[in-house]
């Protein structure tokens, strides 16, 4: 086993320390964090920004960036959304977010690709694009007609063997894209592309098909956030998603994964989230106010990049 991979497996169990130990905290102040119905209501509220998560890791492994997640999921929703209202089928309509959401990160994969533009400035760019896509799709208001269907409920507040349905889609999905990351000829591409990229272009890996093929899954991810989103709320709102970049990085960053590229597991990923989720359900737990809340969510993106820094400075 290569000192680089002991060094990820090594970053991600201190992180599953640091989760651990949060989650100790958090139950000596309040022992009801620690019961079963928190403990799956916790999972159900990670899952939205999991699958984000999920996604930007393969962008950020490629020392990419995706701020336009958000808007992805609230544009994807809102267009579903509006084929239900016009009487498209659920299961259909539900297909459609998905390609939709795809399609858009198409977009950015092909200008960061083909346009050799910087991840940055493209997604801040189509992030505004998509926002203002929905606010005109939707005239600024939330759909909500046929949005209480089963097929669409069940997706997000359906269970299955008393787990809520979303955590097993999360766990599932985290399965695929583990093995598509860790166990084949694609994740060693994206993995050779964030570290050192004109490597990658000498050893023959087709680098535009590799970031196009990133960002499209980075999409997808987020359209999946925005059914659930939908689901739970039997609507879809021109605002959904604002801000789920920032917490998507800051699991990523907390993962393990280096904003640099090259560095980062699947695995770290999900404990990024699930430190995020804890932080979030055990301030409202202990009783911290809203406006605290965010204060302290924003130290700890900023606590997330500074470990990164750190990292960085040490390899």
């Amino acid at each position: 086993m290569s000192v680089k991979v002991l060094a990820q497996k090594f970053s991600s169990l201190t992180t599953m320390i640091a989760l651990i130990v949060l989650m100790i905290i958090i139950t000596c102040i309040n022992p009801n964090f620690m019961t079963a119905n928190n403990l799956l209501n916790l999972l159900l509220q990670v899952t939205a920004n999991g699958f984000i998560a999920f996604g930007m890791t393969f962008v950020i492994l490629t020392s990419g960036i995706d701020l336009s997640v958000g808007a992805i999921l609230a544009l994807s929703s809102a267009v579903s959304a509006g084929f239900i209202a016009q009487g498209m089928p659920l299961p259909l309509a539900v297909l459609c977010a998905l390609i939709i959401g795809a399609f858009l990160g198409a977009i950015n994969g092909a200008l960061i690709a083909y346009g050799k533009l910087a991840p940055f400035i493209v997604t801040l760019a189509t992030q505004m694009v998509y926002r203002g896509a929905t606010l005109v799709f939707t005239d600024g208001n939330p759909i909500t007609k046929h949005m209480d269907g089963y097929f669409l409920a069940y997706i997000g507040q359906g269970y299955l063997l008393g787990i809520p349905f979303p955590v097993i889609l999360m766990i599932l999905v985290f399965i695929i894209l583990w093995i598509l990351l860790h166990k084949t000829a694609f994740g060693k591409s994206v993995y050779a592309l964030g570290g050192n990229e004109k490597a990658a272009y000498i050893s023959g890996i087709k680098l535009n098909k590799v970031k196009i093929a990133i960002y499209t899954l980075s999409g997808a991810m987020s359209a999946i956030s925005g059914l659930i989103i939908s689901s739970r709320l039997s609507s879809a709102t021109p605002q959904a998603g604002s801000g789920y970049e920032m917490y998507a990085i800051a699991a990523v960053v907390l993962g393990g994964t280096s904003l640099m590229g090259g560095k980062g597991r699947m695995f770290g990923t999900m404990i990024g989230v699930l430190i995020i989720g804890v932080l979030n359900n055990g301030l409202n737990i202990i009783g911290v106010s809203a406006f605290w809340q965010q204060v302290i969510q924003g130290l700890v993106i900023l606590v997330a990049v500074l470990i990164d820094v750190i990292r960085s400075k040490r390899k």
